[in-house]
């Protein structure tokens, strides 16, 4: 393959990952009518629009996206053996990492990523997305995040997953407010705080509604941090995670845990990346910090 045909593929690769010639001509260092002639070239040669521009984006066609993930590996892998060096060193790291989480993930996996990164002296400049459930596939294939932990479960030749936390739900509520004694009807009477399942947390959703509780539910919010201060002020009840519960029980001490009635176990927190041969060193190096630092 000539020297022509991989500076082809890679502007493919960027314009896949950014879906604008003005940033692959940034990142390239290259002109924007140097994009578009390649881009004209990538059509001939594949047969296929392969980009579609609506508004300010450049949409991948079907082709396109059957495309990228083997291009990007092949060119991924020529990457790792041309600038192959010793292992990578984190102390003194400090570029950039891209962490897709959702809100209750930033407040149960971040301390402790944060003190595993300080333990290996490294400062990158570590920035969470906020990802809807949908949206962690496209993320990590883009390159638009390194890393994404989630309860989705998102079965994709394109990406690596593994099992980092079992999840077990339980009932929260004021200790002003108690529960009764775990039992099926441990709930007559009383009203719900539900948080959105854009984050992948369908559990509380898919149990109230199979027990018909769902007209009890009387508070509806985006975020698992307005929680903790709802439930302290009221007699409502949520469903939550129980290694979420337990943090919101060291910010606010009045509150109280109870096991559920029915079995509360979920989909398991997962972490995913890209495949093996797609990742950098520094990529591979954060996920394994991560696994390590969210099993603990």
């Amino acid at each position: 393959m000539s020297v022509t045909d991989l500076n082809q593929l890679r502007t493919f690769v960027v314009l896949y990952e950014l879906r604008s010639v003005t940033a692959v001509a940034q990142r390239l260092h290259v002109t924007q009518p140097t994009v578009s002639y390649t881009l004209r070239r990538l059509r001939a040669r594949f047969g296929d629009e392969l980009f579609r521009r609506e508004g300010h984006d450049m949409v991948p066609t079907a082709k396109a996206t059957q495309l990228f993930g083997p291009l990007h590996e092949a060119l991924a892998q020529i990457d790792a053996t041309v600038n192959e060096t010793d292992a990578f060193e984190p102390a003194g790291f400090s570029g950039q990492l891209m962490l897709g989480l959702t809100s209750i993930g930033e407040q149960t996996f971040l301390p402790p990523i944060m003190s595993a990164l300080a333990r290996e002296a490294a400062r990158p400049h570590l920035q969470t997305e906020r990802l809807d459930s949908d949206q962690v596939e496209d993320g990590l294939t883009r390159g638009t995040i390194d890393l994404a932990l989630t309860v989705s479960m998102i079965n994709s030749t394109q990406l690596w997953r593994s099992n980092v936390r079992a999840v077990e739900y339980v009932a929260l509520v004021s200790e002003k407010h108690p529960l009764p004694q775990t039992a099926p009807d441990m709930f007559v009477g009383r009203h719900f705080l539900r948080v959105s399942a854009r984050g992948g947390h369908i559990f509380p959703l898919e149990v109230l509604t199979e027990h018909g509780l769902m007209q009890q539910v009387v508070l509806t919010v985006e975020e698992y941090a307005t929680v903790p201060a709802v439930l302290n002020a009221t007699d409502l009840v949520a469903l939550l995670p129980r290694h979420v519960a337990e943090v919101f029980n060291g910010w606010f001490p009045g509150l109280r845990i109870a096991d559920l009635p029915w079995p509360g176990q979920s989909t398991p927190v997962s972490l995913y990346t890209r495949r093996e041969a797609s990742l950098t060193p520094v990529q591979r190096w954060f996920r394994s910090l991560v696994l390590t630092a969210v099993r603990e």
